[in-house]
C-alpha cells in the first residue's frame, strides 16, 4: 500500500507540476501577445501621427509655393508709406496691384500704378499716370495740359488745388509721367532726377484696398 501511495504521490506531483507549467506558459503567452499588440498599436499610432504631420507639411509647402507664385506673377502687395496720394489712398493703407493688368493692354491716363522708383529701383512707388508716351505735358497756372490743349486735365480727385511752378515735360515714347493726388505734398515726376517711368518698370495697376477694413474695396481711376 505504501508503494502504491508513493507512486500515486509521484504521479500527482508530476501532474501538478505539468499543470503549473502549462498555466505559466499560457499566462506568459497571453502577456507576450498583449505586449506585441501594444507594440503594434504604438507603431500604428506613430505612423498615423507621421502621416498627419507629413500631410500638414505638404499643405504648408503647397500654400507657400502658391503664395510666392501669386506674389511674383499675379499681384503686388503694397503698403502706402506717405501722404502723396491722399485722400484717394491714405497713409498706411494696404493695397493689391494686379501684375496682369498690362500684359495685354497699355496703361491709361489716370490709372493708379505701383512702379519701381526711377531714382532707386529697389523702392516701390504708387502714383497716378498723367502723361502718356510721346506726350507733351505742360503745367501752367496750376493746371495740367496735354499736347498744347486749351482744356486742362480733370482735377476732381485731387486732395486740394495744386500750387506749383510752371513747367513743360516731354514724355519719352516708352515712358510715363506720374503725379500724386496730393500734389502739394507729392514727390513725383516733377521733382525726380529721372522724371519718367519706363513701361517695364510698372509692377501693376492698383485695384483693391484690403486695409483698413472700413475702407476695403475696389480702387477706381477717378
Amino acid at each position: 500500500i505504501q508503494q502504491e501511495w508513493g507512486s500515486f504521490d509521484r504521479y500527482l506531483w508530476h501532474w501538478t507540476e505539468k499543470k503549473i507549467i502549462q498555466e505559466v506558459d499560457k499566462v506568459s503567452g497571453e502577456v507576450i501577445e498583449e505586449k506585441e499588440a501594444e507594440e503594434k498599436e504604438a507603431v500604428t499610432k506613430s505612423q498615423s501621427v507621421m502621416k498627419e504631420v507629413w500631410d500638414w507639411v505638404k499643405t504648408i509647402v503647397v500654400a507657400l509655393v502658391c503664395a510666392v507664385l501669386i506674389t511674383q506673377f499675379v499681384i503686388v502687395n503694397a503698403r502706402v508709406p506717405s501722404a502723396s496720394m491722399e485722400t484717394t489712398i491714405m497713409t498706411g493703407d494696404r493695397l493689391i496691384a494686379n501684375r496682369l493688368s498690362y500684359k495685354f493692354s497699355d496703361p491709361q491716363r489716370y490709372d493708379i500704378v505701383v512702379f519701381k522708383f526711377p531714382d532707386d529701383e529697389s523702392v516701390l512707388y504708387i502714383k497716378r499716370i498723367i502723361g502718356l508716351p510721346g506726350e507733351k505735358v505742360t503745367i501752367r497756372d496750376n493746371q495740367v495740359y496735354i499736347n498744347d490743349s486749351t482744356t486742362p486735365l480733370d482735377t476732381s480727385f485731387l486732395h486740394e488745388p495744386m500750387v506749383t511752378e510752371d513747367a513743360t515735360y516731354y514724355v519719352p515714347d516708352d515712358s510715363y509721367f506720374m503725379m500724386g493726388d496730393n500734389r502739394n505734398n507729392s514727390a513725383d515726376s516733377r521733382f525726380w532726377n529721372n522724371k519718367y517711368v519706363k513701361r517695364d518698370k510698372i509692377e501693376g495697376k492698383a485695384v483693391f484696398r484690403y486695409f483698413p477694413f472700413t475702407s476695403m474695396g475696389l480702387l477706381t481711376n477717378k
